[in-house]
């Protein structure tokens, strides 16, 4: 078994090699800073570096790494000049990880680019249920407790989370509030005539209209759900540990929770988007009913199979 030791010191040469690679050398004083070494565990590290490569382990399979007067210095051996390609395995594991992480609010501008780029090789005709906004989760909210407080009518331009439609609509803001990690505003939607709640972090765009409204004398306790439409598709999930964030990313029904394994009752307006989280979340979650949906599954599998050459 790797002791915790190992693993922070492997975690941490693998931030180190590519750090230097991109600068070509660094002072010994801005790594140790930088990555917390004392000279002692940045000369042991750099000399286990210097014996890492492919087997044969002549000078072209070897890298250098070395201490140059008061630079760091390493050079990659000539497998590691030219990035390998990946597998379509490989690929589609990578693919999935970003779309997790980004799905559990932990993505940056960076990964969301990256992400974007690997699904344009991996599935170039993606469904836009797959691509992800990156937007300040906490952007609006000042305006909008401002506009709840004051009576102000707002119009938003918001994306849905179940349909990842784009729409413009004016909502007159009656409170705004945070659970289950996640900013809301609640109040009148005047586009479908009815109360409505909204993601904060799904809104693009907010602006002010200056139109004052009128709030109910009893206004109804917000919360966050789903209604579904005559239309819509539903689908029973298992979610593992690792696929818990959907609890918090969709408004679904819980139908039990042991601590290990959510079951939820998932709707969307279409079986492909079900489909396609089930592949995003891989391993970590597994269909219970929904024919439908796994129908869809089975043709998108069958389509990245072929697609990679690994369906014949």
């Amino acid at each position: 078994m790797t002791s915790n030791r190992t693993a922070e010191r492997l975690s941490r040469i693998l931030a180190l090699i590519p750090y230097v690679l991109e600068r070509g050398v660094v002072e010994v004083d801005e790594v140790l800073e930088r990555f917390g070494y004392t000279q002692q565990q940045l000369t042991k590290d750099l000399a286990t570096v210097f014996v890492c490569g492919l087997p044969g382990y002549g000078p072209a399979d070897l890298m250098e790494a070395y201490i140059d007067d008061d630079e760091v210095v390493i050079d990659a051996a000539d497998y590691f000049k030219r990035a390998p390609r990946l597998t379509s395995t490989e690929a589609l594991a990578l693919l999935a990880a970003g779309l997790t992480v980004i799905g559990a609010g932990q993505g940056t501008p960076a990964l969301e680019s990256a992400v974007q780029k690997l699904m344009s090789k991996v599935i170039p005709d993606a469904d836009p249920a797959l691509t992800v906004d990156v937007v300040d989760p906490t952007e609006h909210v000042a305006e909008l407790k401002r506009a709840a407080a004051e009576g102000r009518v707002v119009r938003i331009t918001y994306t849905s989370v179940g349909k990842e439609e784009t729409t413009v609509r004016d909502i007159e803001p009656w409170s705004v509030f945070h659970t289950m990690g996640r900013w809301y505003v609640s109040g009148h939607c005047r586009l479908v005539g009815a109360q409505r709640t909204f993601r904060i972090d799904r809104i693009q765009k907010l602006e002010e209209t200056g139109e004052p409204f009128t709030p109910p004398e009893e206004r109804p306790e917000p919360g966050v759900g789903y209604s579904p439409s005559d239309g819509d598709v539903a689908a029973v999930i298992d979610l593992g540990p690792k696929a818990r964030w959907v609890l918090e990313y969709y408004p679904v029904e819980v139908l039990s929770d042991d601590g290990e394994t959510a079951r939820i009752r998932f709707w969307a307006p279409d079986p492909e988007v079900t489909a396609r989280l089930l592949i995003r979340l891989g391993a970590t979650a597994r269909l219970v009913e929904g024919p439908e949906v796994a129908g869809r599954l089975r043709e998108l599998g069958r389509v990245l199979l072929e697609r990679h050459g690994l369906g014949r």
